[in-house]
Formats: C-alpha cells, structure tokens, sequence
C-alpha cells in the first residue's frame, strides 16, 4: 500500500470511532505500531485534527472531513465489472441509473486508476434478458419498493392463464430467470412467479403493509426451513 493510501485509510479507519489505538490500526493496515506513530504525528503536522495519545488512542476531532470517494485501482475495476453485469440484467431505466452512477464516481477517480478501470477487459452483453422480462422488471420493483399491489395476468409451465393479485415482496434472479416472490391472494399463500411467463403486470393503487406470515422474512424462513428438509416452497 502507497504511504498516502495508508494516511487516507487512517483517517478513514478513525472516523466514526470513539477512541482508536495504534495496536488497532497496525493490525488494520499489517505495519507496525511505530510506523503508525509516525504517520499520526505527520498527519497531524499537516493539519488532520487528530486527538489523543500514544498509549492511548486518537480520534477525530470536529469539523473536519473527506471526500467519500477514493478507491484503489483494483477496487475501480471491481465497481465497472459489477456495473457492466448488471446493465445486462436489469430493466433499461436501472441500467440508465447504473450508466451515470458509474461516470460520476470514474470522473473523481485520480487518472491511474479511471484508466484502469475503463480498460477492464470484462464484458457482458446487451442481449442478456428476453423483452417480456425487460418490460415488466421495472413495474415489478417498483411495486416492490412502493409496497402497492400488482394485479398479474400469468400463464403457468403448461401455458394455463391465470389472473392474480399478489403483494411483491422482491425480484430475484437466478442465473437465468427473474422472478417475482409474492404473497398471492388467490391462493393466501406465497409464490414465485417467473417474470418471462408475465403476460401482463399493473400496479394497483392498494398498499399493502406487513402482516405476521406474509412478509419477505417469512418466506425466506420458510425456503430455509424446505431447503433443510430438501423441499421447494
């Protein structure tokens, strides 16, 4: 690690806390006590408010604070792998979302590492999802985020239509399908709805709110409890 590395991590490790040593940061950071020493009395000399003592403990004193955004080349590269898989599995409004999250935090990056980062060699296509799942994905979890009804026009494995009412608990995907974890009115029970048998989903004006055994905890209780007993849901 770069020494100016260590002093930005120092004073982030020392934020927030209220009392921290150098046996604590030497462990962190894998250098010795004296080195971290050394580097609290040059960040001090440099104007960090930095409170305390050898022996003791430092802290931060008040008023000051970081840029939130300094990451490491290989911590660059990771933010664009996950935000390039992720465009290709996401509704197109997501992936907008993800497109200028990502250029914002590229653009404060120090050159080495925005290079790095934009020369990543990893890929995913935009074909990734089917156009009946990227139609419906982000009506699904909006649903799910603003906890209001859908009502779902749903076709089963076999083709059988079916109109549902459902409370959206969340959207999962698994590799190669997403799918929608819902507590079904028609049945008062949950289920798993595959987003690429959707015919038709709207959301309803109804909200809902939790109630015992029909949340998403529950359910992941209950898939837990069938996976133990090598059941499904």
């Amino acid at each position: 690690m770069r020494r100016a590395d260590r002093l930005f991590q120092i004073v982030q490790l020392i934020r927030g806390r209220r009392l921290t040593t150098a046996a604590f940061l030497a462990g962190r950071l894998e250098v010795s006590e004296r080195t971290v020493y050394r580097d609290i009395a040059d960040l001090q000399r440099q104007g960090v408010p930095l409170e305390g003592e050898a022996g003791i403990g430092y802290r931060l004193g008040q008023g000051f604070d970081l840029p939130p955004l300094m990451f490491t080349q290989d911590e660059a590269r990771a933010l664009v792998a996950a935000a390039r898989l992720a465009q290709s599995w996401v509704d197109p409004a997501l992936g907008a979302s993800i497109d200028g999250a990502l250029g914002k935090i590229l653009s404060v990056l120090p050159m080495a590492s925005r290079v790095a980062a934009e020369s990543l060699a990893l890929y995913a296509p935009a074909i990734a999802l089917d156009d009946v799942t990227r139609a419906h994905l982000r009506t699904l979890r909006e649903a799910v985020q603003a906890r209001r009804k859908l009502w779902l026009d749903y076709r089963d494995e076999g083709g059988k239509a079916s109109e549902r009412q459902v409370r959206p608990l969340g959207c999962f995907y698994w590799g190669k399908v997403w799918t929608l974890a819902a507590w079904c009115e028609l049945r008062q029970d949950f289920r798993a709805f595959r987003m690429d048998r959707i015919r038709d989903a709207q959301m309803l004006e109804d909200v809902f709110r939790d109630e015992p055994g029909r949340t998403l905890a529950d359910l992941r209780r209950r898939i837990e409890a069938n996976c133990a007993e090598g059941r499904t849901i």
